[in-house]
């Protein structure tokens, strides 16, 4: 069963209002770094396995179109999604592997306007008000807030709810087990982005069962006080 795709962040986007949103997949969403493009579909499938069907393929390293290519054509129960797009080139590139999301970072006009042409859902990454409202006022709606720690954590998210109850977040940088039922249970979040249930010693060892099981406990904090909507 392929897995349904998720609404655009931008509300006017291609995808339109109706059916579930990338925030709304999971209460985790998996940030993968993969050194060797051969570990992508095992891995997918033990994310999905666990629970935890919306990936996100970070491209810091040569493997990750390859891998963004393998998950889409071979895990159809997954949504892979590319994460750190900073440039227009790599919107293009990404949809074309087949990323059926995009993450950003933070954010700039020409890169905007590229993820809002591509067709995909896209997050872009804010870490100020200003930068909220700056994107509010483009019509999107739902976003990256990077780094999540480092920028305010839970305070500052929780601060933000009150002017701008309208901007949804997924919350990621800094983000563990022990912390991310604090960001779930906020009106304002999502989902949380992590890399806790990917060790890079388990991916490193092909250790596919125990990131299935780590999946699997990060997918349960829905039920442990998340507010994934």
């Amino acid at each position: 069963m392929t897995s349904p795709l998720p609404r655009s962040a931008d509300p006017s986007g291609p995808s339109g209002p109706s059916g579930p949103s990338v925030l709304d997949l999971a209460p985790v969403l998996p940030v993968v770094v993969l050194a060797d493009a051969a570990d992508a579909v095992p891995l997918a499938r033990a994310l999905v396995a666990g629970g935890l069907p919306a990936i996100e393929v970070t491209l810091r390293t040569p493997a990750a179109l390859e891998a963004i290519r393998a998950i889409a054509g071979e895990v159809p129960e997954a949504v892979v999604g590319a994460g750190t797009v900073v440039t227009p080139k790599q919107v293009g590139a990404v949809t074309a592997a087949g990323a059926r999301f995009l993450v950003s970072p933070g954010w700039t006009e020409s890169l905007l306007t590229a993820m809002r042409a591509s067709g995909v859902p896209y997050l872009p990454g804010v870490s100020t008000a200003s930068e909220v409202v700056a994107l509010l006022e483009r019509g999107v709606r739902e976003m990256k807030f990077f780094p999540a720690e480092a920028a305010g954590g839970t305070a500052y998210l929780r601060s933000l709810a009150g002017p701008l109850p309208q901007a949804r977040f997924c919350p990621t940088g800094g983000i563990g087990p022990t912390t991310a039922p604090e960001y779930l249970s906020l009106p304002n979040v999502g989902c949380v982005g992590g890399s806790w249930m990917v060790p890079a010693e388990a991916v490193a060892a092909r250790d596919w069962d125990r990131i299935e099981e780590l999946a699997r406990a990060a997918a349960g904090l829905r039920a442990s006080g998340g507010t994934c909507r």
